[in-house]
């Protein structure tokens, strides 16, 4: 079973500081167990995949890298819950730059995970435990954050696609902040299709999370051949080293192969955007993000991390409302560049650093490290980096495809292009503000209905059961076969438990989906045995009377296989 070798080979690299807690193994073979149970259908099934520290799993602890932070939520992020319910199993909490500060991956007192192509380096960060665990082949993916790079950098040091999603598309909730308006879940895989394939099932609405939002792609998201932007060469900065300049000039090389269209931009006020991060009021929301326990336990954070932080007490709101204007102004500034390219393409980062480099001048060298990374949530863009060869010490390097807001289907396919990947299908055409509805019967997954669902882009969530206060019946005179499901009274004799699926429409799908359901079904509001509620079908009480009752099969598959 290939879980177990998984396991087997998690647990022979013994205390390993790509992790901070690791789910027992009992728990994760029960969990590939319920994954296993799902229908085919289930998007994800049986994907193994680590969580960044600082997002939540259920009763699990969330340290964000500071153990006297600690805490243990009740509740999965809501972005985790939906990777669980579509299949996938955590594995663990990896390890990260303390509190997401850092790109370094080196601030954490739970050591450094090691690059897995020299550990003399680092490993990139925040997000480096999640990078190291892909990268290492511990996973099939990953989940970081990425407020100031912490999604894409990693990706360069690893050999990874490190994919930074639009804010908001990816709720926050269960996420600690780092910059809370600014900050990204963001997505580590080996392949442009692996990302489009997790990016598909997290990505939703969540009226939960007030910096969600509903996404908004343009109607149509790509030309071929691509404009494809670069900076000036005066503003391409590679901090001395040469290798990472060749290899960048290859990137572009290798675009002009394709038949793109190579378009030189002025970078400036993408750099100026930049600098707001750090030197601006932005870092108060990191202060703000964790001030009772910063001002309670300041000695309880790593030293490099405590001074970044407290440098927020400096600012205040007549610094923040002119950054603000500012930060106005470069976006306009910044906005006219869309009308020339198509898609942006930088280095992730200029160089890498050893880790002895980075201990050494730890704040001078992250700075650098943010040079191509740290306007990006600033300017409301989106972005993946992407591998883009090795340097001659046998490092690799990435580059990074970088469009506006909702343009996520631009950046994985023209990605995958530059991968010589088979672009992905579009993930974000049928997507925005999304609703679920439980199916009982006929439109179950391999049942001869289920393509009325499938034809209008919807995916399957979870297989679970109602609430136990329901009957199934057979109805006559239905082709296919159909069952009604009727709720009753908490202690009426008879009633059960029933199979259901949930899936998940865009309201727009719904609403077509709905209106061509027949009488005497109807849509309502079901009870599920985890206590929630979904819309799902329901039957008119009078067409079921003189009908089968089949509640006691527990399901319309259970009935069915009677017949057979």
């Amino acid at each position: 079973m290939a879980i177990l070798q998984l396991l087997d080979r998690l647990d022979a690299r013994g205390a390993d500081p790509t992790w901070i807690t690791r789910l027992a193994r009992t728990e994760v073979l029960a969990r590939a167990d319920a994954a296993a149970r799902l229908p085919d259908a289930a998007p994800l099934r049986g994907l193994t995949f680590a969580i960044k520290d600082n997002i939540d799993l259920a009763d699990v602890p969330t340290t964000a890298a500071c153990p006297d932070f600690g805490y243990t939520p009740e509740r999965s992020a809501t972005a985790v819950q939906r990777l669980v319910d579509a299949g996938a199993v955590p594995l663990g909490k990896t390890n990260l730059d303390q509190f997401a500060t850092g790109l370094v991956g080196v601030r954490s007192p739970y050591g450094v995970p090691e690059n897995p192509f020299d550990a003399a380096y680092i490993p990139g960060g925040s997000s480096s435990g999640s990078a190291v665990a892909v990268a290492a082949g511990l996973c099939d993916f990953s989940l970081g954050t990425d407020t100031a790079g912490s999604g894409r950098v990693p990706a360069a040091f690893n050999n990874l696609v490190g994919l930074k999603p639009t804010k908001g598309l990816l709720s926050t909730r269960g996420v600690v902040p780092a910059c809370r308006s600014l900050d990204c879940v963001s997505i580590f895989t080996r392949t442009i299709a692996e990302a489009a394939r997790v990016l598909g099932v997290a990505a939703a609405f969540d009226p939960e999370d007030p910096f969600s939002r509903v996404a908004a792609p343009p109607v149509a998201d790509e030309s071929w051949p691509p404009r494809v932007g670069v900076p000036r060469a005066t503003q391409l900065e590679f901090f001395g080293d040469d290798d990472a300049a060749k290899l960048f000039s290859a990137a572009v090389e290798r675009w002009r192969a394709l038949g793109a269209a190579i378009v030189e931009i002025d970078f400036a006020p993408f750099l100026e955007a930049a600098r707001l991060l750090y030197e601006g009021p932005w870092v108060a929301e990191r202060y703000a993000a964790i001030r009772a326990f910063i001002e309670a336990k300041p000695e309880a954070l790593h030293p490099v991390t405590r001074k970044i932080i407290e440098g927020a007490r400096g600012q205040t709101a007549v610094g923040a409302f002119e950054s603000t204007y500012k930060l106005a102004a470069l976006r306009r500034r910044a906005e006219t560049v869309w009308d020339d390219i198509d898609v942006l393409l930088t280095p992730t980062a200029g160089t890498i650093y050893t880790v002895a480099q980075v201990e050494a001048d730890p704040i001078r060298l992250n700075s650098n490290l943010g040079y191509y990374t740290n306007y990006m949530n600033l300017l409301d863009l989106c972005a993946v980096a992407v591998p883009a060869g090795f340097l001659p010490n046998g490092l690799p390097w990435g580059v990074t495809l970088v469009a506006p807001a909702f343009h996520d289907d631009r950046v994985l396919r023209l990605g995958a292009r530059f991968l010589g990947e088979k672009p992905p299908a579009r993930v974000l055409a049928s997507s925005g503000a999304t609703t679920r509805l439980a199916v009982c019967g006929a439109h179950l997954s391999g049942l001869p209905l289920n393509h009325q669902l499938t034809s209008l882009g919807a995916r399957l969530v979870r297989a679970t059961r109602t609430a136990p206060t329901y009957k199934l019946f057979a109805l006559p005179n239905t082709t296919p076969p159909k069952p009604g499901l009727v709720r009753t009274a908490v202690d009426e004799a008879g009633a059960g438990a029933i199979e259901v699926e949930v899936w998940e429409f865009s309201l727009e799908a719904f609403g077509r989906f709905v209106a061509a359901i027949p009488a005497p079904l109807g849509i309502g509001t079901i009870a599920l045995e985890d206590g929630s509620t979904v819309q799902g079908f329901l039957c008119e009480a009078t067409a079921v009377r003189g009908a089968r009752d089949v509640t006691a099969y527990g399901g319309w598959r259970g009935f069915l296989a009677s017949l057979a």
